[in-house]
């Protein structure tokens, strides 16, 4: 059978199947976002999350305080020195989040055809029969036969730790439901989730806008994960926020997509983005399981055309309590990176499952496999003529240095850039092998001190596919002469050989500019 979409071989060999892989430097082109939390917050945990391939550490403020994530954070560092790994910090907001409050922390079992009470008297005690939540305004909301969910940590789907409700009646503030079936909710929180209801609450809360301006300004953040996003609006309002408060202008906003109406703003979403987070779990609940997969591929095809990263969430959900994930499982992942999915992000699974590190590797294993059989192709073609003509000077080169290192078998694509946009141009178009994206330190004065750009510029490509970033020394201009070029080549290519990426005999395409023209040119190397 002839597919147009794998690079298998036809037909296909079954003993390549059963070939072990290789080893590699860099365990896929796909990145992996780990959220850290209890399971995963010890310098020695961190570090074993950081050798399987996290690139990006995302810290979830819908649990915890400041203080308990500014110890993941530290110990972070640590690891980051320990292992020689880089890693961007991504801040995750709460947003217009609904939430049952239950502070004694009880275990609360909900019977299938019984009824429960939700009401915004949070000072109740929370029970089988009724469930305080943090919005007062859910009963103007919703009405009778609308459908409520609510899970722990979100929802895997599983009908032991998520409850499906469907309104019944609406008394003054507290809204009547009936359970459609049995389950048990554990925890101090869970997240409830009012299927296709507009909730009024702002997509910033003042709890998250406090989190970002003390935590999120000293630890200078590299990326912001906007939950419940529904409007370019609130992307812009989210910028304007950060723009005021010093580093974090050059922050970058990713746009979580999680119910219907950020889906039907999508398109002017992903323009004011920075990138884009597919929030599977709500959104399989918004939507009707069988069109899951239809916005999957859509938003991925939208996000590879411009260029921006698009992240994919709710995975391997079984991997939180197992050291295997599911056929299903391990299938869905090959398939978001055949998709054209630039990152994973793991949410339980490294926050509070057993098996963290074995985790990230296992899903760097499934996407390494993926990529093999990626078709770059037909890929690249789809691009040029999305992109169309007259190109811009930019993406000319970008295309023309992809083009030329799979036309000679390069083993790696150096790029020089100094905003980092070059380098992301490069990956844009998938090629087949890694690109080093060699970060030109820009210096910069406010009149009260000097001080280089580059560090955000090299985290902010950790979430790119296949983008590698170093951070070029401060001594070597970006724009200068070939003499101070040639320096810096020689670092990045001495850089590519410690990593095992380059080999001698090796044909390797650089991207730089000298002057005021941009070059690639392909190099071999001798011995």
């Amino acid at each position: 059978m002839h597919s147009s979409h794998l690079l298998l071989e036809e037909p296909i060999r079954m003993a390549s199947i059963l070939e072990p892989s290789k080893p590699s430097f860099f365990p896929a082109m796909t990145k992996i976002v780990g959220t850290l939390g209890p399971k995963s917050r010890s310098v020695d945990v961190i570090s074993g999350c950081l050798k399987a391939g996290m690139s990006v550490a995302r810290f979830d403020f819908s649990w915890h305080d400041p203080e308990y994530h500014q110890e993941t954070l530290e110990n972070l560092k640590a690891a980051v020195k320990l292992t020689k790994k880089l890693c961007a910090v991504m801040l995750d907001t709460v947003g217009a989040e609904l939430q049952v409050v239950n502070k004694s922390e009880k275990a609360i079992s909900l019977q299938a055809d019984a009824t429960v009470i939700l009401t915004p008297d949070e000072g109740q005690e929370a029970s089988s029969e009724l469930l305080p939540i943090n919005f007062d305004g859910l009963s103007k909301a919703v009405k009778q036969g609308d459908t409520i969910f609510i899970g722990q940590y979100l929802f895997t789907g599983s009908e032991t730790t998520s409850v499906w409700l469907e309104v019944s009646e609406v008394k003054g503030n507290d809204v009547v439901c009936v359970i459609k079936n049995s389950a048990t909710l554990a925890g101090s929180l869970f997240t409830l989730h009012a299927s296709q209801i507009r909730i009024d609450l702002p997509t910033l809360s003042d709890k998250d806008k406090e989190v970002i301006s003390s935590w999120g300004v000293q630890n200078k953040i590299d990326f912001l994960s906007l939950s419940y996003t529904r409007h370019a609006e609130d992307v812009r309002h989210a910028r304007e926020f950060l723009s005021k408060l010093g580093d974090l202008g050059q922050t970058q906003i990713f746009a979580k997509i999680e119910n219907i109406e950020g889906l039907n703003h999508f398109d002017e979403i992903l323009q004011e983005a920075d990138g884009i987070i597919l929030s599977r779990g709500n959104l399989g609940i918004d939507l009707p399981p069988e069109k899951v997969f239809l916005f999957q591929k859509a938003a991925l095809y939208k996000c590879n055309m411009a260029g921006k990263p698009a992240v994919v969430t709710r995975v391997v959900d079984s991997m939180t309590d197992n050291l295997r994930p599911t056929r299903a499982e391990a299938t869905d992942v090959a398939n978001a990176v055949l998709d054209g999915s630039d990152a994973i992000l793991l949410g339980a699974e490294t926050l509070r499952g057993l098996y963290p590190v074995e985790t990230i590797s296992i899903v760097g294993k499934i996407c390494a496999e993926a990529e093999k059989v990626f078709n770059q192709d037909m890929y690249f073609k789809k691009t040029v003529k999305y992109v169309g003509e007259p190109m811009t000077h930019l993406e000319s080169i970008a295309s023309s240095a992809v083009r030329a290192a799979i036309k000679v078998k390069a083993s790696v694509i150096i790029c020089f850039t100094s905003s980092g946009r070059a380098a992301r141009l490069i990956a844009k178009y998938r090629p087949t092998m890694p690109v080093l994206s060699v970060v030109i330190p820009r210096l910069k004065t406010n009149q009260l001190r000097w001080s280089f750009s580059g560090a955000f510029e090299a985290r902010q490509s950790l979430s790119v596919r296949g983008l590698f970033p170093m951070l070029a020394d401060p001594r070597h201009p970006a724009e200068s002469t070939s003499a101070t070029n040639e320096s810096v080549l020689k670092v990045a290519l001495d850089h590519g050989k410690a990593a095992g990426v380059i080999k001698p005999h090796d044909r390797v395409v650089v991207c730089q500019k000298v002057g005021d023209a941009s070059v690639v040119k392909i190099i071999e190397l001798e011995d």
